[in-house]
């Protein structure tokens, strides 16, 4: 593997007394979707919130071990993580849309990193929301309310402004859990067509989509990575008997 995007080093993590993640050691390559799989509580979150230091907001959490950004340990004092989490973008689970315009909505970003000319904001707008694959569908509409907008459409506008500011690693938590079937393939579209340009790691209930759309799952059980590796040696030969019984539905 060419340097790892991101990579972990015996990361624990701990909710007080309750030990969440247990020693994960995993390497995330560049470009590609890397799905995280496992049972409810197992730790999928709790691991991807690590990536941008999301769990810094829950009082009593301890982080041990390394992770490591492009070969910077995130969690070595003096990070910047306004900057880390500018560069590491994250999309969650219910769509969260900002009560203001749809266009207000991508320029929240930009703005807050000091860009003030119009034109250069019209076109990151535009850029981001054509990236997000929603541009013709908002493009008459720009200044309409974005919470105007259907649940998918929604989701797709959260994933044009994450993009806005121009991460290099994007965090989805279970984006499509909320959608219907139809808003959920427009989304597995967009993320397979976003994999060129960006590295996405995707938390998932949906086994179907990680075999579908990732190109490297891994599998978490009670805080602990069981097993890593290329999607298609997972689902069929994976190497762990846990792994197995998740994948053919034995337990989960």
């Amino acid at each position: 593997m060419n340097n790892p995007v991101i990579e972990t080093k015996k990361l624990s993590l701990f909710y007080g007394a309750h030990q969440a993640l247990k020693a994960v050691c995993m390497a995330v390559p560049e470009r590609g979707i890397t799905s995280l799989i496992g049972p409810s509580g197992c730790g999928k979150s709790t691991f991807l919130r690590t990536i941008d230091r999301m769990n810094d907001l829950v009082p009593g959490v301890r982080v041990e071990g390394e992770l490591h950004y492009r070969g910077e340990n995130v969690y070595a004092a003096g990070t910047d993580v306004t900057e880390l989490r500018r560069q590491i973008g994250m999309v969650f689970q219910r769509p969260n849309p900002f009560p203001m315009s749809i266009y207000d909505n991508v320029a929240y970003g930009p703005r807050t990193h000091g860009i003030r000319s119009r034109v250069q904001l019209d076109a990151i707008v535009e850029e981001s929301l054509q990236k997000a694959a929603i541009w013709d569908e908002v493009k008459d509409r720009l200044k309409a309310p974005a919470l105007g907008l259907s649940g998918g459409q929604q989701q797709r506008l959260c994933i044009a402004r994450a993009l806005a500011v121009k991460p290099d690693v994007l965090l989805m938590d279970e984006a499509t859990s909320a959608l219907d079937p139809i808003s959920t393939s427009k989304i597995e579209e967009l993320v397979t067509e976003l994999k060129k340009d960006y590295t996405i790691i995707m938390v998932t209930h949906n086994m179907q989509q990680a075999a579908r759309i990732s190109d490297q799952t891994a599998f978490f059980l009670l805080g602990e990575l069981v097993e890593f590796g290329e999607t298609e040696a997972i689902f069929s030969m994976p190497r762990d008997k846990r792994t197995e019984d998740y994948i053919t539905g034995r337990f989960g």
